[in-house]
């Protein structure tokens, strides 16, 4: 059954998250005066990006992790959904302009990252990363190799890091886009990830045998409903996340549309 005690403190996981953590604070602290002369320290984003690494830990270092990972589908979906929206979201919102161009606004890379930084190359990238994943030969094979889970999980942050990025990206050498390409943009994704919705919710088989033979922790919820219960889950997740995107990029550019008139007259 279920160990409440199980949490993952494995020195790749907690020394990662600390390293990243050291280095925000080295760039943001002493660094700053030599990077950005006259920037403030960013207090603000600086809750945005503990928060989440803080999250990110909650997200496959808690017992959240073995539960999906022995027993329920619907809450390996769960965690996914935590690595792919919030977790990456706070993480931008947490990265200065100036501490993102340090390392990418060099006139070698300007090019390759303007391909790879582009809406079509994000959509591209992160759907494709996202859908593969769901293969059943690869799901299982993340499940029964934690180096290969572990992998997965990288695989999921960086894709859903590319798939927020045309929208928050704090980069001013890699702006975001224009407020109606933003709105654009999420109704073209939420099209190209609805035949990976489509496969897990409605195949008429258990697609990944571990779920199958996994033990039942609630009585009359067998693995056929626990996956209908993932799909309907990414579906839903998707769609409200994408939707309050859609919202707030429209407020904002009704907004940024009453400002100009306003500065025309």
């Amino acid at each position: 059954m279920i160990d409440w005690r199980h949490w993952h403190n494995e020195p790749y996981l907690v020394g990662g998250l600390v390293l990243l953590g050291w280095l925000w604070a080295l760039l943001a602290g002493p660094l700053r005066a030599r990077l950005a002369p006259g920037e403030p320290f960013p207090r603000k984003r600086a809750w945005y990006f503990y928060s989440s690494l803080v999250l990110f830990y909650l997200s496959v270092g808690s017992p959240l992790d073995q539960i999906g990972e022995r027993f329920l589908f619907s809450a390996h979906m769960f965690q996914h959904q935590l690595l792919m929206y919030p977790v990456p979201v706070l993480f931008l919102c947490g990265l200065p302009g100036w501490m993102v161009d340090v390392p990418l606004d060099r006139p070698g890379l300007r090019g390759p990252l303007r391909l790879l930084l582009g809406p079509l190359s994000c959509a591209a990238i992160s759907t494709v990363v996202i859908s593969v994943w769901h293969a059943p030969s690869l799901y299982e094979w993340a499940l029964d190799d934690k180096v290969v889970h572990v992998f997965e999980h990288l695989n999921f942050f960086a894709a859903s890091i590319l798939f927020w990025w045309p929208l928050l990206s704090p980069s001013r050498a890699f702006p975001p886009l224009s407020y109606g390409s933003r709105m654009l943009y999420l109704f073209c994704l939420e099209v190209t990830m609805t035949p990976v919705f489509a496969y897990v919710t409605f195949s008429p088989n258990v697609l990944y045998p571990t779920y199958e033979y996994a033990p039942r922790l609630l009585a009359n919820f067998n693995a056929s409903d626990d996956q209908l219960l993932a799909g309907t889950m990414m579906k839903l997740i998707s769609m409200t996340v994408s939707l309050i995107a859609f919202g707030i990029s429209f407020f904002c550019w009704s907004q940024a549309s009453k400002r100009a008139d306003q500065a025309g007259q």
